[in-house]
Formats: structure tokens, sequence, C-alpha cells
């Protein structure tokens, strides 16, 4: 669904698996279905104070969750 909303909007992805411990791992546990909508952080610089990402970018991120909820509601 992510996949088709990001497509939709002309917009690059990537799959990626993620290590992260984040909440989808007690979702997973718990059998929840579960994606994340990861978004870049300039100079590659994520979990540190020194983590940016653009507005442009935000927004990006932003229109494919949009566009994903709205398929998942209709």
């Amino acid at each position: 669904m992510v996949r088709a909303a990001a497509t939709a909007l002309g917009l690059p992805f990537l799959d990626m698996v993620s290590g992260a411990g984040h909440d989808t791992q007690v979702l997973a546990r718990a059998g929840v279905r579960r994606v994340m909508i990861f978004v870049p952080s300039i100079g590659g610089r994520s979990h540190s104070p020194e983590e940016r990402t653009s507005p442009e970018d935000m927004a990006k991120g932003v229109a494919v969750l949009t566009e994903t909820l709205k398929r998942l509601a209709y």
C-alpha cells in the first residue's frame, strides 16, 4: 500500500528492513501488520543531535502517509 502511494505520487522509494527498536516490534509480536515511512536525513545523520530533514522531504513523507491512509480508507 505504501509502495503504491509513493508510486502514485511519483516519489522514489526503497524497501528496507530496519533493526531499530521502534514500537513496530511490539506490534509485530501482537500480530499487527505494520510499516514505517522513512525520510532522508541531511548528510545521512540519524539518531543524533545533528539530525535534520529538509521541509521538502518531510512534506513528501506526509504526502505518502496521507495517500496511504486514503487508500486504506477507501
